[in-house]
């Protein structure tokens, strides 16, 4: 006789955007359900080049699960996807690949420098390897470690999220984000 189907009772609720309820009806504003549909259906792009992408690997098997979070649907192509996780070290012949990448992405778009190495070239002080992807893409958010936990990663992925669910629509029509991008040499 097979075990008896268990059901998962400790499902969280995502909470309700500020908004005005009457009988039968809801009223908020475009900004807050927008941001609420991007937070929690985020598509990962993962750019895994050394041991980093090893510890992003076990954050999307089955004991961590990402999944619970959103970001189930691992995208291979950068058209399909807006959350850029790079892990590992990323060498200055790969800075114009990353570039690319980034700019084949669908917008919005947001990067996440998963480690040490992503984040500041890590122990690899040396002239072959890029000294942060931040020299070439914007990033949102960094990841400590070398390398680091999937607690850490998920830690990062959480804090994306909570990015995008306040960011306004009208910010990356903004004179300030059109300075960063023009900063990257980003039309």
């Amino acid at each position: 006789m097979g075990r008896p189907v268990q059901y998962n009772t400790k499902i969280k609720i995502v909470k309700m955007p500020d908004g005005y309820t009457g009988e039968g009806f809801f009223a908020t504003s475009f900004d807050k359900v927008v941001g609420l549909a991007r937070d929690n259906s985020l598509w990962p792009l993962p750019f895994a080049t050394s041991c980093c992408g090893i510890e992003f690997m076990a954050t999307m098997g089955s004991h961590y699960d990402l999944g619970r979070f959103g970001a189930e649907r691992m995208g291979f192509t950068p058209r399909q996807c807006d959350m850029l996780l790079v892990a590992g070290t990323i060498a200055k012949k790969m800075a114009p690949i990353l570039r690319q990448v980034y700019l084949q992405m669908a917008e919005p778009r947001w990067v996440i420098a998963i480690g040490a190495c992503a984040s500041t070239g890590g122990i690899f002080d040396s002239y072959p390897v890029l000294q942060g992807i931040d020299q070439v893409i914007p990033v949102d958010v960094y990841v400590p470690g070398c390398p680091p936990r999937p607690e850490g990663i998920i830690d990062g992925i959480l804090k994306l999220q909570d990015l995008v669910h306040n960011e306004s629509l009208r910010r990356r029509g903004s004179e300030q984000y059109k300075g960063l991008l023009e900063s990257y040499n980003i039309q």
